[in-house]
């Protein structure tokens, strides 16, 4: 199969069962996040609200497009994804997935709400780490990580649970001011269901944080097999083989001659390098695609070249456009965007979906990886939910959800998460709905409503979570190369 001999193709199939158990995992680790509210409520019984959970997570999936997976593969050194020597390729593979799982399942053990997306970027920032430290690479240090990249998802991660905890309360406050009906502010009554309107509530928002985390989270499962797929397969996966070359032709035809208006005298000495590598990239690719190849005669080391041109024109593209020293008209910037990035994804895009523009070389997934990540991320959901349950439920605040708290902590999460994904961020569910519901105390009585061990726990976690698992991921990464030179 493929052409790999059984070793390699027994490792591939490993590698794609360890992310789909990976993606089992988060589904599980995350459910809570989901259902704490509307079991603790007793708006839904436990089987009911963890399987329509399940549901709503594969949904998301199904239809969330794959901005978000770009952005975790961004993160990667490009001459990574580019090894020819398969092995080398299957040592990052790896350390990549068995450090994700080992943290994820570790804090999920001893009920601690950690974040999955800063489980799998810093397993990601790890390998980076460690592919600097190799002999080879003593000359490039860490700057083949792309730290941009790595910058923005930081501060997405940073700032969405304070931004959950502080609309949290504000949310409180509102509904304090113009709720009349007392009932949604207590406490549920034990086995006894709330008002139906309540209940409507309490349901609806457990579904959009199902249905977003879903088309957040799900998307780091797509990222994950692509990568594995990539690495074991360049030659199947390198490049979008569905793709039509000439609409790439069209836009890279856009893209130059849009950059032959840029004026280089005002540049700095790293836009004036961001431009030259734009023109080389961008001359590389028009040499390829001149030849008269399609997607279906490339041969692998084509691909590759295709691959990196297109990431190239892409990153520094990007990088022009966000200058103030690159004059050019709001219509020659929007040219260039589109003919880069190509349009905005979809709101809804079931199967198998990639970008437009010259981003649709490098960006896009099969659908089978859509279902099979969807399968795994929706039946993870439906087990395992106990524990983080009643963390989420019992021990951020020193008194039990109520209505309002729920339903609060509900909807700023799902907003949050769906804007995030919008502007193709990766965020932490956990953290965002954890620190809704830790606002939600904080309103109701003050900051002494909260529990301090619990939040020193999940505070502890999120601190940790970054070092350890890109501390975990170089070690395995430079061990697994040790081994196999």
């Amino acid at each position: 199969m493929f052409g790999l001999d059984p070793t390699l193709l027994f490792l591939l199939f490993f590698c794609l069962f360890a992310a789909c158990a990976f993606e089992f995992v988060n589904g599980f680790h995350d459910t809570a996040n989901a259902v704490a509210t509307v079991i603790y409520t007793h708006s839904l019984k436990p089987t009911q609200a963890v399987v329509w959970s399940g549901f709503m997570n594969f949904l998301g999936l199904l239809t969330g497009g794959v901005g978000v997976t770009m952005s975790i593969i961004g993160l990667l050194p490009t001459e990574l994804l580019m090894d020819a020597d398969v092995y080398h390729s299957m040592a990052m593979a790896l350390a990549l997935l068995l450090s994700a799982i080992m943290w994820n399942l570790g804090t999920w053990y001893f009920g601690i709400p950690a974040s999955s997306s800063h489980t799998l970027i810093g397993s990601i920032i790890g390998i980076g780490v460690g592919h600097a430290l190799l002999p080879e690479n003593s000359n490039k240090g860490i700057s083949a990580i792309n730290w941009d990249k790595a910058i923005e998802i930081g501060q997405a991660l940073l700032l969405s649970p304070l931004f959950g905890f502080a609309l949290a309360i504000i949310l409180m406050y509102i509904l304090k001011k113009t709720v009349k009906n007392k009932e949604i502010f207590k406490e549920p009554k034990k086995q006894s269901p709330p008002p139906m309107w309540i209940r409507a509530i309490l349901v609806t928002t457990c579904t959009l944080v199902s249905f977003f985390h879903g088309r957040n989270d799900g998307q780091k499962g797509i990222g994950l097999v692509m990568v594995i797929l990539i690495a074991f397969l360049p030659g199947y996966f390198a490049v979008n083989t569905n793709l039509d070359l000439a609409q790439v032709q069209t836009s890279l035809t856009s893209v130059k001659s849009i950059t032959a208006k840029i004026d280089t005298l005002p540049l700095s000495e790293k836009e004036r390098e961001s431009y030259n590598k734009l023109v080389k990239s961008s001359a590389d690719l028009d040499k390829i695609l001149a030849s008269g190849v399609t997607t279906a005669t490339m041969s692998t080391t084509q691909k590759f070249d295709v691959r990196k041109a297109a990431l190239t024109i892409n990153k520094q593209s990007k990088k022009l456009l966000e200058s103030e020293s690159v004059a050019l008209s709001s219509g020659d910037k929007k040219i260039l965007k589109k003919a880069t990035q190509g349009d905005k994804a979809p709101f809804f895009s079931f199967g198998s979906t990639s970008s437009s523009g010259i981003a649709g070389v490098t960006d896009f997934a099969p659908a089978w990886v859509m279902w099979i990540v969807a399968l795994s991320l929706g039946l993870g959901t439906m087990v395992g939910w106990r524990r983080i349950v009643v963390t989420i439920g019992e021990k951020i605040g020193k008194n039990h959800l109520t209505y309002a708290q729920g339903a609060s902590a509900e909807l700023i999460a799902s907003l949050t998460i769906g804007l995030a994904t919008a502007y193709k961020w990766p965020v932490s569910t956990t953290h965002v709905l954890s620190s809704g519901i830790a606002g939600t105390m904080v309103a109701s009585r003050g900051i002494k409503n909260l529990q301090g061990g619990t939040v020193k726990s999940i505070v502890l976690a999120w601190v940790l979570t970054l070092p350890v698992t890109i501390i975990l991921s170089a070690l395995l990464f430079v061990s697994f190369r040790w081994i196999i030179a």
